[in-house]
């Protein structure tokens, strides 16, 4: 069901926000966003930088850890895959002889078959996973960052590598020296990243505290999409992903480091300069000077527990209304100036 067939008739439109995210980190603010909004006001488009061919079948890693967490589905341990699940599986393939290096947990296998058969069929990324979304009862509009394939390759110190044979086979062990987003030039983003450029502009954008690298440097790649979000008139907020100085998951700080940046919030601030109009930071962190007029924010992002996450996403859009009110009062003092 569509927003706005969900909405009684004659209501006002549901004022949307849309989350750009990753994987995990990105996944747990999205539930708390999910959680504070109307139940059909979230809009999240995924990375798919990370997705790959694995056993014949099609992986979505980052889409999946998405529509796991906002159905209640996650496992809060690993913080991958499904909960309660069984591996029998991956020992009957180990048996045979099989490649058991990324592992595909019984009821996780289903998502994945069914995606394939879907795709086989004609269907789009796009489709399929709104389909998934739905069947999963989740109210938040899910979409890939694009329909066609965009592929991150990692330029290592001991060769160029696909994605997860960096991220997962090979465990982020070697350094790295650049990042490709093979496919990106020509893929079409999704109308959710494009349609920013047009009114009605949503609430809010939120850059999600995913590693802004990996997980939100392919979408930034796709054709306009840089420039949608520069000229998209509604506040955009990004959350830095580190806390006291590393990430709490993933190689975010190794990743800078290897890549000559400072492991601060300043660098991430730098990194998203001229899209972002303010950063939150977690509490305790030490003061930076932020590039431009890009606000900064310190507030707990740590998030450990539901109530975290909800916190987190209320203070996201606390911050993103104060901006839109100091762009009224800031419009209306110069049209004040300018008739005196």
């Amino acid at each position: 069901m569509s927003a706005a067939a969900a909405q009684p008739p004659g209501a006002p439109p549901v004022q949307r926000v849309l989350a750009l995210s990753g994987g995990v980190g990105g996944a747990k603010l999205a539930l708390g966003l999910s959680r504070v909004l109307e139940p059909t006001a979230l809009d999240i488009v995924v990375n798919t930088g990370d997705d790959f061919r694995h056993l014949g079948l099609a992986i979505s890693p980052d889409i999946d850890t998405l529509l796991y967490t906002l159905a209640g589905l996650a496992d809060p341990l690993r913080g991958w895959g499904r909960r309660d699940e069984t591996w029998q599986f991956m020992g009957a393939l180990e048996r045979l002889g099989g490649e058991t290096w990324f592992a595909l947990g019984d009821a996780d296998l289903a998502l994945h078959v069914q995606r394939t058969h879907r795709l086989g069929c004609g269907e789009t990324l796009g489709e399929v996973t709104a389909t998934f979304a739905r069947q999963l009862g989740i109210a938040a509009r899910i979409a890939p960052m694009s329909d066609d394939p965009v592929r991150t390759r990692v330029a290592t110190d001991e060769g160029r590598l696909d994605f997860q044979d960096y991220f997962v086979r090979r465990r982020c062990a070697p350094a790295v020296r650049a990042l490709a987003f093979d496919g990106a030039g020509g893929a079409r983003p999704s109308p959710l990243l494009l349609g920013l450029a047009h009114e009605p502009a949503p609430r809010a954008v939120v850059l999600c505290p995913s590693n802004p690298w990996l997980s939100i440097d392919p979408m930034l790649a796709l054709p306009g999409v840089r420039a949608a979000i520069a000229a998209c008139t509604a506040p955009v907020v990004a959350v830095s992903p580190l806390v006291a100085g590393r990430a709490v998951k993933g190689p975010t700080a190794k990743l800078m480091g290897e890549l000559g940046l400072p492991v601060t919030h300043a660098s991430i601030a730098s990194h998203y300069a001229g899209l972002i109009d303010a950063l939150i930071v977690d509490a305790g962190e030490p003061a930076l000077d932020a590039p431009g007029a890009v606000q900064v924010v310190v507030a707990p992002t740590l998030m450990e527990s539901l109530d975290d996450r909800e916190r987190l996403a209320r203070t996201v859009l606390e911050v993103a209304d104060r901006v839109l009110r100091q762009r009224v009062r800031d419009r209306a003092a110069a049209a004040t100036e300018a008739q005196q």
